[in-house]
């Protein structure tokens, strides 16, 4: 399949023009790569990060347009945007998954940028800034699904209340400020900073958190985006059940990036400690990690102390997130009595997790950089066949116009699921569509990139040297010379013309003789 990408039309200039425009902008201290091959996702996962920041305004624009940030209206308006306004139940569940997208994405990104010690090359202040820019991404999400006024926010907030309160002197007065008087209109603050104030800090950040070269790849754009909505389609986001204060609340448990915190709470511990204090140290933590790696290489077997503590920090997490989730499944006990953990035993296993985790870490870095010594000894000393799938043209072009048929089915099929009312079917599909089209760019850009290798010439036959008229199998090493014999191959020796010669006294033609050969 061959391509030019010489050719422009009307949109190709406009586009074009559009794009030199933006040289006088922002733009011009920023690159974009669009890059004619695949590269690993996990390089970008940043750009990946900010497409899910962009999918999170425009749905939540699209939800302001119905919610009311009202304290008795809030949960209703949602209702009404979840049952009854058109589409309201896909961009609710879009905002919905895509909050946690963002929330997930941004901590493998910033996992992936320890462990693989990018910090370390004069980005000390991109690594600073995108750790506050995770805190208040978890902030921003927070904010969210607080604003519903469900009984799961309703215990969110509670719980952020209380925290903010058990801050030493300026508690109080941040508690007043962010959620207000009494509770009374702690929806309409908590709408401002989740619409406004939030996203404008980390825009802020963003500006100088973002490197100057950004790769964007749309197949990995369209996948990224198409998995969200297939969640959508496949676990639709629960309304939760209305808070009253006439009515006792059941069991609920936070976000899953805010669990682990709850874990520590629900010891029933000092919650400035539990709460405030240990979480407040794990990101400093992870803010001075530029300045407390002294190791002078990248690779994560060559920092093992480093990377140990980044794996230890990931079980911690874990650990914490699934305690945080767990409740005592003995309905007999009382409420707080099935939320309660035994702090004896949680901080017991946490403080064994630490250097159990560290050493059994550190040992199998250890163990790893003597493997990949190894594994380099045995390459060096031969090459080795690495298998590859190669299509050819004519495969890659029935495997677009598969891919094609099939996202035109996909699109009547969401049509008609979305008129007779299968919201999350259509969901579905409409995530199916996005991911489908990922592949079929992908096959496309496959293309274009084999189209432009050189075939590899067939190999030749060999040339063997041509023997004299009557000589015995060895006169050719013979003429060349002992010495050199051993040194020519039939690759590179030049076939020498064949010479005849004849002897003119046995000549029998009697017109011709020898004395027809002298001078005049």
């Amino acid at each position: 399949m061959v391509a030019s990408l010489k050719r422009r039309n009307g949109l190709v200039d406009l586009f074009y023009w559009i794009w030199d425009g933006f040289e006088r902008t922002i733009f011009i201290g920023t690159k974009f790569s669009f890059p004619a091959r695949f590269v690993s996702p996990f390089g970008f996962l940043g750009m990946l990060t900010f497409v899910t920041f962009i999918i999170l305004g425009i749905s939540g624009a699209l939800l302001m347009f119905y919610y009311e940030p009202i304290l008795d209206r809030a949960w209703d308006s949602v209702a009404k945007i979840n049952n009854t306004v058109p589409f309201g139940f896909m961009i609710r569940n879009i905002h919905y998954h895509a909050s946690n997208a963002m929330v997930l994405l941004a901590v493998l990104h910033m996992y992936y940028q320890y462990f693989s010690g990018r910090y370390k090359i004069r980005n000390e202040l991109i690594w600073f800034t995108g750790v506050i820019l995770g805190t208040v991404t978890i902030l921003e999400a927070f904010t969210g699904y607080d604003i519903i006024f469900s009984e799961r926010a309703e215990l969110a907030l509670s719980i952020a209340a209380s925290l903010t309160n058990s801050i030493p002197v300026a508690g109080p007065t941040i508690r007043d400020a962010m959620f207000g008087s009494g509770f009374a209109d702690f929806i309409l603050r908590f709408y401002t900073q989740h619409v406004f104030v939030l996203p404008i800090v980390m825009l802020g950040l963003m500006a100088v958190h973002m490197p100057r070269f950004l790769v964007f790849d749309i197949p990995m754009v369209m996948a990224i985006s198409g998995a969200i909505f297939i969640t959508g389609g496949v676990f639709p986001v629960d309304l939760g059940s209305k808070f009253q204060p006439t009515v006792p609340p059941g069991i609920t448990v936070p976000e899953w990036y805010l669990t682990g915190i709850y874990a520590f709470l629900r010891t029933q511990y000092d919650k400035f400690v539990t709460g405030v204090a240990w979480p407040a140290m794990f990101i400093i933590a992870l803010a001075l990690t530029p300045f407390i790696d002294r190791y002078k290489k990248f690779s994560w077997k060559d920092r093992p102390i480093i990377t140990a503590f980044g794996i230890t920090g990931i079980a911690q997490v874990m650990v914490t997130t699934y305690w945080g989730f767990y409740i005592s499944p003995d309905a007999t006990k009382a409420l707080v009595a099935r939320l309660v953990i035994d702090p004896v035993f949680f901080y017991t296993v946490m403080l064994l997790l630490v250097p159990i985790g560290f050493g059994f870490s550190y040992m199998m870095i250890k163990l790893a950089k003597e493997a990949e010594r190894k594994a380099k000894l045995v390459a060096s000393k031969g090459p080795h066949k690495v298998a590859q799938i190669n299509l050819s043209g004519k495969w890659i072009n029935w495997l677009i116009v598969a891919l094609l048929a099939f996202q035109v089915y996909l699109n009547i099929a969401a049509y008609n699921a979305a008129l007779s009312g299968m919201k999350n079917f259509s969901l579905f599909l409409v995530g199916l569509i996005l991911m489908v089209f990922a592949g079929m760019f992908h096959l496309y850009r496959h293309g274009l990139s084999e189209a432009k290798k050189i075939p590899t010439p067939p190999p030749q036959a060999a040339t063997e040297i041509p023997k004299p008229i009557g000589a015995s199998p060895d006169s050719a090493t013979t003429l060349l010379g002992k010495e050199n014999s051993s040194s020519i191959t039939a690759s590179n020796a030049v076939p020498a013309p064949e010479i005849k010669t004849a002897n003119l006294e046995n000549v029998r033609e009697p017109t011709v003789g020898t004395s027809d050969l002298k001078k005049p």
